[in-house]
């Protein structure tokens, strides 16, 4: 019954490459986003598939191996468990709202930016199933290269330096994490499997020189401070629905390799560092919401924003504890539906009014009262109100870094008053007061707005007041990890 599903993480991998390949042939634009769209749902089917069958049985069924080089014991290895579906979910749910969102017309050679799209997907959900070490590489860059023409091409004013920024910070993190993975290959038995990197004879010390390279690619990606300097400019001059796939989806890359690769594989050397990272994540919390507070341009708080919440999910990572482990599982999935969530609207205020900063904007919600009621509802995710979705992941958190150390849980909880302060703000100033000049002829949103809108709400609501599936569903693989910890 359940070998008939085996072949799911393949069809993850496919689906978006061919839409891509597919896209790519498309001269007409329309026939482009249809093909991005079909191929992305077909994609959010399978996933939404294998969420049928979350048994332990079936996970430890649906695996698959394809030998890839034989002379280097490296294959193609995919396996879709608890913490993987969470995140190939939130994958498959994002792309095709993000196609559908974009307006026609608003890209050149729409086929090329379909396509690129379509190998950033392929690539994201590679990184999130593989268990070979260096096919997680190969599909660490290749999710990363698409995004470096999309926002070349497609990017704001400032979009050579600030990609250019963005290659070399993320360059110089993957060749330090491809130092470190060649290193425990040799220290194997000659492979690259997850399983044998677990069990690779390494000394302490080599532990914590080895986390130190693995630690600063995946720091990079999140972005941790203090090495976010990339961000704030790469999500300002990307090209909107790159800038949500960046913010929704990829900084997870960072974040689930804590997980699956770094403390699961270097438990001494995590342990070693423990203390390092959550000063630094606590710092990274507090200095970006302050600093969201500073900002009058409504991308840069976001991107700000971002960073104070994912400093929490690193610190939820490095308490040890299996709730806030759990609680950060759940938080990688409502982040990144918040934040897509609020960089849409972003991105229509900006299409109608040409521009984001808030001294320039007030009283939308007087022309267009549909957005404004959406966008509470975003905001209020943001900031963890109770009955939405960011509340259960921050809950758990906190609850693991109060049992780890009661003030580093007060330290962390400044970031949390601080984010009500900007997002309310934010919102009162964009949406309420007297109408601004430059939101005189703006127009409430569309059906096709509406829908997307209304998806993402579900969700918001869905996790928030129903959250037993996903922590049923990513139990077993968040006890893994952290025995891996609590066994040595």
């Amino acid at each position: 019954m359940y070998a008939a599903f085996d072949n799911f993480p393949a069809l993850l991998i496919w689906l978006p490459l061919v839409g891509a390949l597919l896209s790519f042939f498309m001269r007409s634009e329309t026939a482009a986003k249809n093909v991005a769209v079909l191929f992305s749902l077909l994609a959010l089917g399978v996933v939404g598939s294998s969420l049928l069958y979350v048994d332990s049985k079936y996970q430890a069924l649906n695996q698959v191996s394809y030998v890839w080089l034989p002379g280097l014991e490296s294959s193609f290895a995919f396996i879709l468990d608890g913490l993987t579906r969470t995140l190939c979910l939130l994958t498959a749910v994002s792309f095709p709202l993000i196609f559908l969102f974009i307006p026609v017309g608003k890209y050149k050679q729409p086929h090329v930016f379909y396509g690129l799209m379509m190998l950033t997907q392929c690539g994201l959900m590679g990184v999130f199933m593989a268990t070979d070490a260096l096919v997680f590489y190969l599909f660490w860059e290749l999710a990363l290269i698409p995004v470096y023409f999309l926002s070349s091409i497609w990017g704001g004013e400032k979009r050579i330096r600030a990609t250019f920024k963005f290659f070399i910070y993320t360059f110089v993190g993957s060749l330090f994490m491809l130092i470190g993975i060649i290193y425990i290959y040799l220290k194997t038995s000659g492979s690259f499997n997850l399983i044998n990197f677990y069990n690779a004879a390494l000394t302490h010390q080599e532990e914590g020189w080895l986390f130190a390279l693995f630690f600063l690619a995946f720091a990079i990606k999140m972005p941790l401070f203090p090495f976010h300097t990339w961000q704030p400019d790469a999500y300002e001059q990307s090209p909107t629905p790159v800038t949500m796939v960046l913010s929704g989806i990829m900084v997870k890359m960072g974040l689930f390799g804590l997980m699956r690769w770094l403390i699961a594989m270097l438990p001494h050397g995590a342990k070693a560092h423990q203390t390092m990272v959550v000063v630094l994540a606590v710092i990274g919390m507090i200095y970006a919401s302050l600093i969201a507070m500073r900002q009058d341009n409504i991308k840069r708080l976001i991107a700000y924003s971002s960073i104070a919440h994912i400093g929490l999910m690193a610190l939820g990572i490095f308490t040890f504890q299996q709730v806030a482990v759990t609680g950060v599982v759940i938080q990688m999935f409502t982040h990144g539906v918040n934040v897509v969530a609020l960089w849409m609207v972003a991105d229509l205020i900006e299409r109608q009014t040409g521009t984001l900063s808030m001294s320039a904007l007030g009283g939308i919600a007087k022309k267009a009262p549909n957005l404004a009621i959406f966008m509470l509802v975003f905001a209020f995710a943001n900031i963890a109100l109770p009955l939405t979705n960011a509340f259960v992941g921050e809950f758990m958190i906190f609850s693991g870094v109060y049992a780890m150390s009661p003030w580093w849980a007060a330290a962390a909880g400044i970031s949390i008053i601080l984010s009500a302060v900007y997002t309310l703000n934010m919102v009162k100033n964009v949406f309420y007061g007297e109408a601004a000049a430059a939101v005189q002829g703006f127009m409430d949103i569309r059906p096709l707005q509406s829908f997307v809108f209304v998806v993402l709400t579900v969700l918001i609501f869905f996790v928030g007041v129903y959250p037993g599936p996903f922590l049923s569903m990513i139990a077993e693989t968040v006890s893994l990890i952290v025995n891996k910890l609590t066994g040595i």
